[in-house]
């Protein structure tokens, strides 16, 4: 699925990036979408906690993130990395015992903590310990609360004043006078969209399986216990590891007896197939059967004409060579995003490198394109006809490993 978020730069006096605020969106229009407060916030957090990338989305510098009253209570930042974000109160949170529980807590706990378009009550005077900045609105704050604010704020050092909503040269001045060290607004800039791709709970967990599993030397309790963590993937690999394909005739009794009975090699497969099924959701049966099938032949390849241990990449490189049609975004973010090598990446990215050579023999071989095929193995030296006999031998492996995944 599509994440999308509007980020808006907050700036330094010197006009240097300092941070972003970041604004729930539902689509590429760049208003705030039909839905409540919290709403908004749970699916804020949910996109960024799936989105494997909120540094990417910052480009290395702060996240200011608004969280309501309740979650704030509940304990939503503590789902974030405090190196990361900011955490704003929204201005409709009501201050109370419970709220200045949950602020304690987050300060102690190392989080940045901001009072957003903040309008003086004495009542707040208990959060001023623990709180790092105090969003000043432009378009609310009259020039007595401007006073009030400065004022008070003089008797906590630690707090540094955010001017938000800066519209015009004069206010941006004003801004500097009155002490504040941080900007934001639609005179420095607009608020933009990005959008990315959100990932959800299990496909994170294919994603942590396949990185541990291509370590060099991968950790089989590490794996077992990322399988116990998904109900969803545990039942799929104890189905797919009785299999009739691989002709057992022992009972497999436990997710680690699993791992151990597939093997290595067979189980970095199994991951594979598991990543085509969760990220190809929504989409034809054909596009993951094609993503298998390039995985298959660019591992047979490898087995044929390179040093042996190569096949692992040799089938990631395939596998994943689709990835943007089955999320529908980019592809160069997407496998930015992966635990995988320079040279794996370069080769699903820019099709550079050994393995890039079958990667584009078998997309003529989807293609038909049979004089392009000849001439193509003879350019690169290539056995036409093993060729030929591996990619009809992965037809047949692929559609085999589909049928025993939904078994």
């Amino acid at each position: 699925m599509n994440f999308y978020v509007a980020r808006q730069p907050i700036l330094t006096q010197s006009k240097d990036l300092y941070a972003y605020e970041l604004l729930f969106r539902d689509s590429l229009d760049n208003v705030f979408p039909n839905i409540n407060d919290n709403e908004a916030t749970a699916k804020l957090i949910e996109g960024l906690e799936f989105n494997l990338g909120l540094s990417n989305l910052t480009e290395g510098s702060l996240a200011f993130i608004n969280f309501t009253h309740e979650s704030l209570i509940k304990g939503y930042p503590l789902l974030l990395p405090k190196e990361l974000i900011v955490v704003e109160v929204l201005e409709t949170a009501k201050p109370g015992k419970k709220l200045l529980a949950a602020c304690i807590e987050l300060k102690e706990k190392g989080y940045t903590i901001a009072l957003d378009d903040y309008e003086h009550k004495p009542v707040w005077l208990h959060f001023f310990p623990y709180v790092d900045i105090i969003k000043i609105d432009y378009s609310l704050t009259s020039p007595v609360q401007f006073e009030q604010i400065v004022k008070i704020v003089k008797d906590y050092p630690q707090i540094r004043l955010l001017a938000e909503k800066i519209e015009t040269y004069e206010e941006y001045l004003h801004a500097i006078e009155i002490g504040c060290v941080y900007f934001q607004g639609y005179f420095f800039s607009k608020p933009k969209i990005v959008k990315t791709v959100a990932f959800n709970p299990t496909q994170l967990s294919v994603v942590n399986l396949m990185s541990e599993s291509n370590k060099s030397d991968p950790s089989i309790s590490v794996i077992t216990s990322i399988f116990e963590g998904d109900a969803n993937l545990s039942y799929k690999l104890l189905r797919y590891a009785q299999s009739p394909i691989f002709k057992r005739s022992i009972t497999i009794e436990s997710i680690k007896q699993a791992v151990v009975v597939l093997g290595m090699q067979e189980l970095k497969r199994f991951i594979s197939l598991l990543f085509s099924a969760q990220f190809s959701q929504e989409k034809p049966r054909e596009l993951t059967v094609m993503a298998l099938v390039r995985a298959r032949f660019c591992e047979l390849m490898v087995i044929k004409s390179l040093p042996q241990g190569s096949e692992s990449s040799a089938f990631l490189m395939g596998l994943l060579s689709l990835l943007d049609a089955m999320v529908d975004g980019d592809l160069q973010e997407l496998i930015d995003k992966l635990p995988l090598s320079k040279d794996l990446k370069d080769a699903i990215v820019y099709r550079t490198g050994t393995y890039a050579n079958f990667l584009k023999l078998c997309e003529l071989y989807e293609k038909a394109e049979w004089r392009s095929i000849q001439q193509f193995c003879s350019e690169v030296e290539i056995d036409y006809n093993a060729s030929a006999v591996m990619f009809q031998e992965s037809i047949k492996w692929s559609s085999e490993r589909m049928d025993a995944l939904h078994s």
